[in-house]
């Protein structure tokens, strides 16, 4: 489901609405006020990507952080 960020024209609130297939504008309704003058702001995608073995590698070989294979390396 996407989800869009829209900010109210009337009182200024910022918010977010989960849309089921498109954006439909009787579903934008602002939290606050219940105003339906609004403005479709730009979103950021947040994707995080992460190589966990070679940071687990170094904290063994080191010797923090493992705590007699906790990790699950050793």
């Amino acid at each position: 489901m996407p989800i869009f960020d829209y900010r109210c024209n009337k009182c200024g609130g910022l918010y977010d609405v989960f849309h089921k297939v498109r954006e439909v504008q009787e579903d934008v309704l602002c939290p606050s006020c219940g105003s339906h003058d609004y403005k479709k702001l730009m979103s950021l995608t947040n994707v995080a990507v992460a190589s966990t073995a070679s940071k687990r590698a170094n904290a063994c070989d080191m010797g923090d952080a493992c705590c007699g294979g906790v990790c699950g390396v050793n």
